[in-house]
């Protein structure tokens, strides 16, 4: 018996009391805790400045505040997991007494983490790896209150642009989130946003293939999040850089958006939320 949620009605998830709901598109703001992220590392160094650029995306519109303690960008190199807590622990505790009313997310791909972050607050885990980095994650995760973003990825940040191969991009992500959706289901816990991974294990050709079919996602039945937010996708054609790949990145969210998107994880809130109301209004008419 299938476990997937009924795609007749609108998807909610009930977390820590709040609702989340997927009746229309949202913004999900990237806050950046760590030193070496590829747009943004090292910007927001004190924890008063943290929670400025919190509340700047609260009001600009952000839905969900998604905290990276660990980069995750290629050759990037990994922290160990008490690394990443002691970045984490005080933003995260921080941002949730700051923001009761807003969906807090935490960018792990370690249980440990998981388990500590959903104790102090946090109301949705963010796995780049899908479960792969810790085989004891979708364990830790059906015993939370927590959604779950599951990433693809294929290798890890280390590895994963080392000429990475394809038979057939779509179908091979595709059956790599099915199969992980039913090990999650099999443990009581369909909570689940599903992520294809732009640029995680993708050359420019896999990552078009995947944004010009996502809607191929949907069938899954969960959520699909978009994060394409200044990546080398839009660089690597139009010739910009992660500093001037704003316009790019706004072009390429209404199109995951145009093709099902519900989340856009972003460094740039008010662009992504003009590009859901005008997507919406479109739609509409």
């Amino acid at each position: 018996m299938s476990n997937k949620i009924n795609e007749n009605k609108p998807i909610v998830y009930q977390i820590k009391g709040k609702s989340l709901s997927f009746d229309k598109a949202m913004v999900m703001a990237i806050v950046n805790i760590t030193p070496d992220s590829f747009y943004d590392g090292g910007k927001y160094g004190n924890i008063n400045d943290v929670l400025k650029d919190a509340e700047e995306k609260v009001k600009q519109g952000a839905s969900i505040l998604d905290l990276g303690a660990a980069s995750s960008r290629p050759n990037s190199t990994g922290v160990s997991a008490k690394e990443e807590w002691e970045r984490l622990e005080l933003p995260l505790t921080e941002i949730r007494k700051a923001f009761p009313g807003i969906f807090v997310s935490v960018d792990t791909y370690y249980s440990e983490i998981a388990k500590k972050a959903d104790k102090a607050g946090a109301d949705i885990i963010n796995d780049i790896s899908g479960g792969d980095l810790d085989k004891d994650m979708y364990r830790a995760i059906s015993g939370l209150d927590v959604a779950y973003i599951m990433m693809h990825m294929q290798g890890t940040p280390q590895t994963m642009q080392l000429n990475p191969q394809y038979g057939d991009v779509v179908y091979e992500v595709k059956s790599d989130l099915e199969k992980k959706i039913e090990e999650l289901n099999a443990l009581g816990f369909n909570k689940i946003i599903t992520d294809v991974g732009f640029g995680f294990g993708k050359n420019n050709e896999h990552n078009y293939q995947l944004l010009k079919q996502l809607a191929q996602f949907t069938d899954l039945g969960y959520p699909v999040l978009a994060g394409v937010s200044r990546k080398s996708m839009i660089n690597k054609v139009i010739g910009t850089n992660p500093v001037t790949a704003l316009n790019g990145t706004s072009v390429l969210n209404t199109i995951a958006l145009m093709n099902g998107a519900k989340i856009l994880r972003v460094h740039d809130v008010p662009e992504a939320k003009q590009a859901i109301d005008l997507v919406e209004y479109y739609s509409k008419h």
